[in-house]
């Protein structure tokens, strides 16, 4: 199934291959699976990405900021001890290789995922890092914008985001994804699509898979990495587009929940979601309730980008050549 803007589903295009990268090799999808003793599904040690692959005006697919992605990914490996066994430019070229065998020319989401599998030989049982063995698998599956341009709805979670001395907040760890999900269940038993979550000190930190922006005073803001958030690659892309294609720089400040609920604008950002317009916060319009011209700006920029329309920003596009 594709899906579109809104969140509807599209006419499905003709079927493509259903594989995965899995213990080494590619394998039919089916095939990647993992037994109930995983380490990563007991303990939550994993770490992963997002990644999206971008139709191209000539037909062609594109890998957006695949090398960024994969250099995260490292990162948040090296936290939990994993060793995934590629370099950041075998990642890259495995993932447009698992493109091609899929044979989809139409935007694409990727999901790599390392983590830890199974004690060694002589090792205890028992919670730990050391002597587990590492495994990475990687999928992707058809997937448009799902977000409404029109605008989304967020609440303030009562959940709050974990601290970085509890919780390394800076990794895309996938333990730590429990907080999110409560926060995104409590928002939308509350009717809204999104949730916001505010740090231990009453900070805005991010919403539940996105990274939160305001317009104050007509300076665009968004909290700093103190503020116990993943720093985005989109939050990355937005912040250099701001710039560059709108002389618009970024203040990088602590916002509380007054801020957001003064703005004059408020959109989120993610890999997934894209760039999102936040109509209404806690059962109040964000000012006129419609989105606003710097984010619609950011909006169209964006998919500009993406689909390599600026030549200024193509290095961030890696090609799957057929």
């Amino acid at each position: 199934m594709t899906v579109t803007q809104g969140g509807a589903p599209a006419q499905a295009s003709p079927a493509v291959a259903q594989v995965a990268y899995h213990d080494g090799e590619f394998v039919p999808l089916e095939r990647a699976v993992l037994p109930v003793t995983t380490q990563a599904l007991q303990y939550g040690t994993g770490v992963f990405e997002g990644i999206r692959a971008y139709a191209q005006d000539d037909g062609s697919l594109a890998i957006f900021r695949a090398h960024d992605h994969y250099r995260r990914l490292l990162r948040s490996s090296r936290t939990l001890r994993i060793d995934p066994g590629r370099s950041v430019e075998e990642l890259c070229e495995l993932t447009a290789e698992l493109l091609r065998r899929i044979g989809t020319s139409e935007d694409t989401y990727i999901r790599p995922l390392a983590y830890k599998r199974a004690l060694l030989p002589g090792r205890k049982p028992g919670v730990g890092l050391s002597g587990v063995s590492d495994a990475l698998s990687v999928n992707a599956f058809r997937m448009g914008s799902y977000t409404d341009p029109a605008g989304i709805r967020c609440t303030i979670s009562s959940w709050r985001r974990p601290t970085s001395d509890a919780l390394p907040v800076r990794a895309k760890v996938t333990g730590g994804y429990v907080n999110n999900a409560l926060a995104v269940d409590e928002a939308r038993a509350a009717g809204c699509d999104d949730a916001i979550l505010l740090n231990s000190r009453g900070q805005v930190a991010e919403a539940s898979t996105s990274n939160v922006f305001a317009v104050i005073g007509g300076r665009l803001v968004t909290p700093p990495a103190t503020a116990d958030l993943l720093e985005g690659i989109t939050r990355d892309t937005v912040v250099t587009l701001a710039e560059d294609l709108l002389q618009t720089p970024t203040d990088f400040r602590d916002m509380g929940r007054d801020d957001l609920a003064g703005a004059d604008e408020v959109f989120l950002t993610g890999t997934g979601t894209e760039i999102v317009p936040v109509t209404e916060l806690a059962g109040r319009p964000v000012a006129e309730g419609t989105p606003g011209s710097l984010t619609t700006a950011l909006m169209r920029a964006y998919q500009d980008v993406v689909r390599g329309k600026e030549p200024h920003y193509r290095h961030w596009l890696h090609p799957v050549h057929a």
